[in-house]
């Protein structure tokens, strides 16, 4: 594939003078789209030439192409050109082989509209008018892309291989449009490990659905593998793509394969769903890391605010990072559980971030929240570093459910192949580890429950039950006891606040009030009202508050103050600047891991781990949150002892003995 990719590639050498290296990929990518449509449509031209001449209907000639060109191996075309040229015949009359290329591209049939999207047309007349259309089509008319020399799946790596090159040339994030196929292959298998028997039955239809399609490779590996298990199944594949470039390709590819076109639609999946009330069997997605929702802000927070009938109504990630919003529509995309018990499962590559940002009450614990209550989560991987091509962060597969089998309903499998994965002899951008086949085997076999034979060292699993990552947030209080004194410090701090300073006498009347401390707050704010009403200064309700707050400090053996109206009078204030949050677990101390079992739980930890410790706190109730956190590292961290003081000395006298060997070399 390599090689292939760098003689396709190496047209580059053509182009190089007359176009920017930014601007490779735009002569690059539809040739290469163009060159293999013609290579599969070789053997079917006479067959194509005698149903265009026959049939005048756009479904007709569909029907009876397809129909006369299915083979074993092949689905049969569902796309024509009712143009007699190919790049050879085209290159025959140089003097016109734009308008003749021209020609060859606007007979294809309807369904085959990619060429709109690469903008064809202006390209052919570029190249025309920089001299380098013949070079150009010279170049990919020697190419064999027939499907007997380039299987689809070996097409779709293609094609993922040169848009990578398109982008890093270009600086435009190469590693997003492209999945490596060991991660693809792995999602692939455990989204269909537990279906295997199912999937074997006469008669299997699947559909498959990526809304982050990009070119097709999840779909075409999906595709594969279900062929693999069962020949005879029949698969229907769906995508959603927002890059017009890697769209086309995908709709091509699907159009070789025999798929309905229809089915690859275009546009911003968080902007808007073109398979609306519609699920699917399978979701494969890997949405680009890191990227934020800004631009489409305004169509996620009105999908949102619809309450349960839209597909971000259970909260909303920060601005910064759009993964949590994927993960929502990979959910809400899997078909619904029909009478035999069949659902959907989804599979979804994400960074480390939704496992734990943001605390209880955020939009991201309660996505994390819906997520886990509806009990959708079946599975969490963990890859090792380094396995993608424009990041070396940690990465995580979520394999959801809404149709868990009995043994694991309830419940969350956390498995952790960080420690698997093997080195590349040589990295693509950043990466540099992929997992072998015996690994990808090995982690299926710890997600199926057979863990025999396998080093649970090398690869930990824990299974978890749904509420464990369930935590309640309870704010703690303890009570406001201030002392006031107008010493020099205090009235100096009165002087330099933003608002009291420009109070007029303000200061003066603090220094003439005496430093004697007050340990009670009303009789302090009366005393000093009285003083204020003496001197001529008035303040507002405000500044009033902002002077007490300024001058009192915190003392335990002040009293303590109470509210003086509302409809918390009488009750004790609280301090804010001694205000703290605990976290406790569901079923913390035995109690049941329930909704329900919250206040005897909460009350419960109160006691015995807060109250010792500070005896005039309590619970503000009313502040309370639930919320939802998977620290995967956590669950799997490994102590490892420092090393000893031995040991340190050791290396410490050899580093100083290298050190000063090099100083008397440099001496000497």
């Amino acid at each position: 594939m390599s090689v292939l990719s760098s003689f396709v590639w190496s047209v580059a050498d053509t182009l190089r003078g007359p176009y920017a290296e930014a601007e490779y990929g735009s002569v690059i990518l539809p040739f290469t789209v163009l060159r293999r449509l013609e290579c599969v449509m070789a053997p079917h031209r006479e067959v194509m030439a005698e149903i265009m001449m026959q049939y005048p209907g756009e479904q007709q000639r569909r029907t009876h192409l397809k129909l006369n060109t299915r083979t074993a191996d092949s689905a049969g075309l569902s796309f024509w050109t009712t143009s007699d040229y190919t790049l050879k015949r085209a290159l025959q009359d140089p003097n016109n082989l734009a308008e003749n290329l021209i020609d060859y591209v606007g007979g294809f049939s309807a369904n085959l509209d990619v060429f709109k999207s690469f903008n064809f047309e202006t390209v052919i007349r570029t190249l025309d008018a920089r001299e380098r259309l013949a070079q150009v089509a010279r170049h990919f008319e020697k190419i064999d892309l027939s499907p007997d020399a380039v299987s689809n799946a070996d097409m779709g790596d293609l094609f993922e291989n040169l848009i990578y090159r398109f982008a890093e040339s270009a600086n435009d994030g190469a590693g997003q449009f492209y999945t490596p196929r060991d991660v693809v292959r792995l999602l692939v298998d455990l989204v269909y490990a537990e279906d295997t028997k199912a999937l074997r039955d006469r008669g299997t239809v699947r559909s498959i659905y990526d809304p982050t399609v990009g070119t097709g490779g999840m779909l075409t590996v999906a595709e594969e593998h279900l062929h693999g298990l069962n020949p005879d199944a029949s698969t229907a594949l769906f995508g959603q793509e927002i890059n017009p470039r890697t769209y086309a390709i995908c709709k091509a590819d699907l159009l070789i394969k025999g798929q309905d076109p229809s089915n690859v639609r275009q546009g911003d999946t968080l902007v808007v769903d073109r398979f609306e009330k519609q699920g699917f069997d399978y979701v494969l997605s890997n949405p680009p890391f890191g990227t934020d929702w800004k631009a489409v802000e305004s169509n996620v927070k009105n999908e949102h605010a619809r309450g349960g009938q839209g597909r971000f109504a259970p909260g909303l990630p920060a601005v910064s990072d759009a993964a949590m919003l994927f993960l929502l529509h990979a959910a809400s995309k899997m078909r619904d559980v029909d009478s035999t018990g069949r659902g959907g499962k989804a599979g979804i590559v994400l960074n480390g971030s939704p496992l734990f940002n943001g605390g209880a009450g955020s939009g991201p614990s309660n996505i994390r929240g819906h997520m886990l209550e509806n009990d959708l989560v079946e599975a969490i991987v963990a890859l090792p570093k380094d396995m993608f091509y424009n990041t070396g962060i940690p990465t995580y597969l979520w394999i959801l459910s809404n149709s868990k089998s009995p043994e694991r309903k309830g419940t969350v499998q956390l498995i952790d192949a960080k420690r698997l994965g093997a080195k590349m002899r040589k990295s693509i951008g950043s990466k540099r580890i992929e997992i072998s086949e015996a690994h990808r085997k090995d982690i299926v076999r710890a997600f199926v429950g057979d863990e025999t034979g396998l080093d649970e060292a090398m690869l930990p699993v824990k299974v978890f039950a749904n509420r464990d990552f369930a935590y309640w947030t309870i704010t703690v209080e303890r009570p406001l006891q201030l002392r006031f004194d107008c010493t020099p410090e205090t009235i100096g701090a009165v002087a330099e606040h933003k608002n009291l300073s420009q109070i007029t006498g303000l200061t003066e009347a603090l220094e003439s009030f005496g430093d004697q401390p007050y340990l009670n707050r009303e009789k302090f704010i009366k005393e000093f009202s009285g003083h204020l009403r003496d001197h001529g200064v008035g303040l507002t309700t405000a500044q009033r508050k902002a002077l007490w707050q300024t001058i009192g400090v915190h003392d335990e053996t002040a009293d303590i103050c109470r509210y003086t109206s509302g409809a918390r009078k009488g009750e004790i204030e609280p301090n804010p600047a001694l205000r703290d949050t605990e976290n406790v677990p569901f079923g913390w101390g035995g109690f049941p891991k329930t909704h329900e079992a919250l206040e005897k739980t909460v009350q419960a930890y109160f006691d015995a781990e807060v109250k010792p410790h500070v005896n005039n706190a309590w619970i503000a109730w009313d502040k309370t949150k639930t919320g939802y956190e998977i620290p995967f590292t956590r669950h799997f961290y490994t102590y490892e002892p420092p090393r000893s003081l031995e040991e340190i000395d050791t290396d410490l006298e050899r580093v100083v003995g290298e050190i000063m060997t090099l100083l008397r070399e440099v001496e000497s």
